[in-house]
């Protein structure tokens, strides 16, 4: 199927609603989930000529779908790339980026306050197969530049990171990964292209997980990576089908039902997510806020620039301790006295929720990996939703108000 033939120069708000397939003889106007493991051939020839990739024609969904390629046309339109492969997860994506781009004896420089899961993955599951990686200062290009050896093939950032919204300069990481023939993947699960655009920037690779803003209502499980149609096709593409990380119809007819509304979602709760972090830094329970739309975040004027002028979602924050037994104690008391905040690690979601880092998201790390991180336990990650934000701070303070008094 083709994509439906659109105006040129559109705004990117027209084509998160109309960039899709086009319709089927029944002139559906919400696109069509197609639940169907297989297709139908007209005959043996023409079917022949499909699984032969000779000719264009859907044959099994693991090799593609319609609602499938749909959501994969929108998110690519927003991101301003020639094409997008979607995944069952965002982690999904970041194994199929290094499936396709890596190999034995291959390097990668990596930031070391990434997501755990990534950090997991580099440092251990592609490491089995002797792929290595450094890990580096989120926001020190001089260090991601002097990691660079003659056998590195890939640099990866996360912008704003999770949990503690560390911005990386992306046109400046693109400039150093060029001039060394390296390619840059950055990770845009936080912003989205509705604050950023990292191919606009230079990173030749853009990693999204789907289950976050995408979708923003938390159903359901999807990733994706954005390029060229040359890396799509000659890359990516055949390890994605024989492997099968694809991303199931139902799933992605979801995200692209989500994207729909992804850009007044991430300006409403960014505006949200700012009074929030405002709020907290007058508070004399909380002891540090991470959030870049606040002028007393270090990286907050490239923030502001390379993020649209918004600041996300996200808000981190300690609470103050004397040690790290009394940090845990006192982040536990303050996120288990919540009655309206979700106590789970997913975000992106219309409803607020709240986690603890170090023994959630980052739990599966050592020590050493979350203090190079940053990450320690008396962190509180939010993700802010949609609610009333009066209502939020009310919550907050259940548990805020008399935490210092906890030993």
């Amino acid at each position: 199927m083709t994509t439906q033939k659109l105006p040129d120069h559109l705004h990117q708000d027209t084509l998160a609603v109309r960039t899709g397939i086009e319709r089927s003889q029944y002139g559906e106007n919400s696109e069509a989930l197609y639940l169907t493991s297989s297709f139908i051939q007209p005959d043996a020839e023409t079917a022949r000529k499909r699984f032969a990739n000779e000719e264009d024609g859907y044959t099994y969904t693991r090799m593609g779908n319609p609602t499938v390629t749909g959501m994969e046309q929108r998110l690519a339109a927003l991101e301003g790339t020639d094409a997008a492969i979607a995944t069952s997860s965002g982690m999904a994506a970041i194994f199929l980026l290094g499936m396709g781009t890596l190999k034995t004896g291959d390097h990668v420089v990596c930031s070391q306050s990434v997501f755990g899961s990534t950090l997991r993955l580099f440092a251990g599951e592609f490491g089995k197969f002797g792929v290595s990686t450094t890990f580096v200062s989120q926001t020190d290009i001089a260090q991601w530049k002097a990691a660079i050896q003659p056998n590195t093939k890939l640099l990866f950032a996360e912008t704003p990171t999770n949990p503690l919204t560390d911005i990386c300069d992306i046109a400046a990481l693109a400039s150093v990964a060029h001039e060394s023939g390296v390619l840059l993947a950055v990770d845009n699960c936080f912003c989205t292209p509705v604050l950023q655009r990292p191919v606009a920037l230079g990173a030749d690779f853009v990693i999204h997980s789907g289950t976050k803003f995408l979708d923003g209502q938390g159903r359901v499980m999807a990733g994706a990576i954005c390029c060229s149609h040359q890396y799509a096709n000659e890359t990516f593409g055949s390890v994605h089908r024989t492997v099968g990380m694809v991303l199931s119809p139902f799933n992605a007819w979801v995200v692209t039902k989500g994207m729909e509304t992804l850009s007044i979602r991430m300006k409403a709760q960014s505006d949200n997510a700012l009074a929030l972090a405002t709020w907290l830094q007058t508070c004399p329970e909380v002891a540090r806020v991470y959030y870049p739309g606040l002028a007393s975040h270090p990286q907050h004027d490239l923030a502001m620039r390379q993020q649209s002028g918004l600041g996300g979602a996200v808000v981190s924050f300690d609470v103050p301790s004397t040690d790290a037994a009394q940090a845990r104690r006192r982040a536990f008391h303050v996120i288990d006295r919540t009655q309206v905040c979700s106590i789970t690690s997913n975000l992106g979601d219309t409803k607020t929720t709240i986690t603890h880092p170090s023994t959630t998201s980052h739990g599966r790390l050592t020590e050493d990996q979350r203090q190079a991180a940053g990450i320690g336990q008396g962190l509180i990650r939010m993700a802010v939703g949609l609610e009333n934000i009066e209502d939020i701070k009310t919550d907050l303070m259940r548990g805020l108000h008399n935490v210092g008094a906890l030993q």
